[in-house]
């Protein structure tokens, strides 16, 4: 009898629990029209199971005993079932639009999640007391072997049933169907709210107002709301993904505005970094916007819509816009550069990409320093060693390329070698306030990887080193004219060039200004060599030994002056079809040239034909030896010395080395020539 009283409060006690269980459930009571596949199922399994119970083969006494397990098992099913009709009661409020009444769609949603969480908790603990009064049952034999086995298999159904996706079977899909419908008013405030800018390249520098508007505070709410019913029910990745698809669609439609083509460039089309130069500086100011502000303002978004979540979520978040909204092409196009063929020209570009990389570096730590963000950290890391890598490598080469084309032939016009003034010129740059920094900034970076340190002097003893190759290479070349005088005009062409071109430069200043004397002495020095050895010796041919005009003499000095005209004509006619292919690249020591030769011969020759032109002039053949006047003569010498026209070509090179082989197979083609 101690026993049996225990079981029976043991009832009672449980008969209590589940009475305030069924009280808790008549708050959420709401009818509704149809329930789903689920409710059905328990709605005729609990009646067949309480028609089974009827036919139970015992006395009446022995039924008695056996009514307070009844009691307990019926009321807990009768509370799920009751539970069930409120959740029927949701259906046509959670079917309904959510932008109509979007709390209150929530707070309906709530009430359907907390339904659903009794029914998970509850539906198990009915069955378990169904199967209690089985055993109880079957252990004092209160009814037949057939029905015991019944209803054992009907409650093993129910325990199937209520296993198997319990949540979807327990509301018939209804939750997933809101959660639809807020999946598609998220996607719906989104769009609305996410405006395409109208961008052009002209507008990158009005860049104050060219930001993207952030949401309004009420739509960021919103969807703040719509995330928390999200995170309930462990679908956040469904918002997270639409977030992403929207806002990155949006960054991608205002940088195509900007004709970024350009960053889809193959590797196979980079063979000359001229061609793309002004692709690499549209790539800089590009880059910037889409950083500074693009970028920038997704930031902050993500973090205003996601900050209740987490930052793992929000950074995640704006990871994935940045990847698919385009900075892993303008990385790419950054390595793209860095691997392609090595140019000399193309360390300046390598500086300037290092440069923009470099303004945006806090930046980039900012906005794409989380682990989110790897794989972006890890191209930026990439971009950046190859950009080092490859600018210190041509940097270092420069020198030997000077040196490797000292065995080419000289220009065979004698102007200034492509080489040189190539060579000046780019050095200056090197040097200059926009790449010096860089430069040096790039050079510490490169010793540090190898715990070296860098000091100043190395760049400016490095550069000091190519003048002097330079310097040396002009010695050689001058000594492979087979014409001395066109070595001579060749030798003044460069030391003139190395003194105007290089004078007031930073090169100049690191040169020094007895340096820049001596080459302004050394162009005096060959121009006057050069005239003495060709122009200035045309005046002697003009002689007035022998010329005696009175009677008798003066058919002696006809001939006489025929004679010397004729060799001063073939004399003129000759170098002058010499040097007419000659070349002065400065266009003012060009005219001073050219004055010194009138100066050395047409003062002389209109003297002589003012004297003794009459001679020849009444002759018949007077034009053969009467050939130029004292105005043609100079008109020709001016004439002289002028570059060909003709377009410059491309300082291509090898792969590794002899990058400057264009250069110095170009400088011996007379076409290639400049003023």
């Amino acid at each position: 009898m101690g026993s049996g009283s225990s079981s029976i409060e043991k009832l009672l006690s449980t008969r209590k629990s589940l009475k305030l269980s069924l009280e808790k459930s008549k708050a959420l009571g709401f009818a509704i029209e149809k329930s789903g596949p689920r409710l059905e199922e328990i709605n005729q399994t609990l009646p067949s199971l309480e028609g089974a119970v009827r036919p139970i083969r015992a006395n009446k006494d022995a039924l008695v005993a056996v009514g307070g397990h009844i009691d307990r098992a019926v009321g807990p099913a009768a509370a799920v079932l009751k539970v069930f009709d409120a959740v029927h009661g949701l259906e046509k409020s959670l079917l309904s639009d959510p932008r109509l009444d979007l709390p209150g769609y929530l707070a309906v949603l709530k009430r359907l999640e907390e339904a659903l969480r009794f029914l998970v908790d509850n539906c198990g603990l009915a069955i378990q007391w169904l199967e209690d009064i089985v055993e109880y049952l079957e252990d004092n034999i209160l009814a037949d072997d057939l029905y015991i086995s019944n209803s054992k298999k009907l409650l093993k159904s129910l325990r199937e049933l209520q296993n198997n996706d319990e949540r979807t079977r327990l509301d018939g899909g209804l939750l997933e169907a809101a959660l639809d419908n807020l999946e598609d008013e998220f996607h719906r405030l989104l769009t609305e709210n996410t405006v395409q800018l109208a961008m052009s390249s002209q507008s990158l520098g009005e860049q104050a107002c060219i930001a993207p508007s952030p949401l309004p505070f009420s739509v960021i709410q919103k969807l703040q709301a719509i995330l928390g019913r999200f995170i309930a029910n462990n679908k956040l990745d469904r918002c997270i993904s639409i977030y992403v698809e929207v806002r990155s669609r949006n960054v991608r439609a205002t940088l195509q505005a900007l004709n970024l083509d350009y960053l889809e460039i193959p590797i196979s089309e980079f063979s000359d970094v001229q061609n793309i130069e002004g692709y690499i500086a549209q790539w800089g100011k590009h880059l910037e916007f889409a950083v500074k502000h693009l970028f920038e303002a997704e930031y902050k978004l993500c973090n205003d819509v996601f900050e209740r979540i987490g930052l793992d979520v929000w950074m995640g978040c704006f990871s994935k816009i940045a990847a698919q909204a385009g900075i892993l092409a303008f990385l790419q196009f950054g390595k793209t550069v860095a691997e392609s063929k090595k140019d000399p020209i193309k360390l300046l570009k390598l500086l300037d990409i290092f440069g923009a990389l470099n303004n945006l570096r806090r930046d980039f730590n900012r906005l794409f320093g989380g682990a989110a963000c790897m794989e972006i950290q890890n191209m930026t890391r990439d971009l950046i060693k190859s950009v080092i890598d490859g600018a210190c490598e041509i940097f270092w080469e420069l020198l030997f390329q000077v040196e490797l084309q000292r065995q080419t032939p000289p220009p065979v016009d004698g102007s200034v070698p492509r080489l040189v003034s190539f060579v000046t010129d780019y050095c200056n740059r090197l040097l200059s306030d926009d790449y010096k920094p860089i430069l040096i900034q790039v050079l510490v970076i490169h010793r540090s990887w190898k715990n070296e340190k860098f000091q100043e002097r190395l760049l400016t003893d490095a550069i000091l080193d190519i003048m002097k190759a330079i310097e040396l290479n002009l010695e050689t070349w001058s000594k492979g004219y087979e014409e001395s005088t066109l070595s001579y005009l060749f030798l003044m062409n460069n030391h003139w060039h190395l003194y105007k071109h290089l004078k007031g430069t930073k090169i100049g200043n690191l040169l020094g200004d007895s340096w820049l004397k001596e080459h302004e002495q050394y162009k005096e020095y060959y121009a006057a060599i050069y005239m003495r050895e060709s122009w200035e010796k045309l005046p002697a041919l003009l002689s007035r030994e022998g010329l005696i005009l009175f009677s008798g003499g003066r058919a002696t000095a006809r001939d006489l002056v025929k004679k010397r005209l004729k060799k001063f004509n073939e004399a003129f006619d000759d170098m002058y079809n010499k040097h007419s292919n000659w070349v002065v690249s400065d266009k003012g020591l060009r005219e001073r040239t050219c004055q010194l030769i009138v100066q050395a011969i047409v003062p002389v020759y209109r003297s002589y034909m003012q004297n003794y032109g009459p001679l020849v002039e009444q002759d018949a053949s007077s034009s053969k030896y009467a050939k130029y006047t004292a105005q043609s003569l100079e008109k020709i010498v001016t004439s002289l010395f002028h570059p060909k026209q003709s377009k410059f070509g491309s300082f291509k090179g090898r792969q590794y080395s002899g990058n400057f082989q264009n250069v110095a197979t170009e400088q011996c083609n007379p076409s290639h020539t400049g003023t």
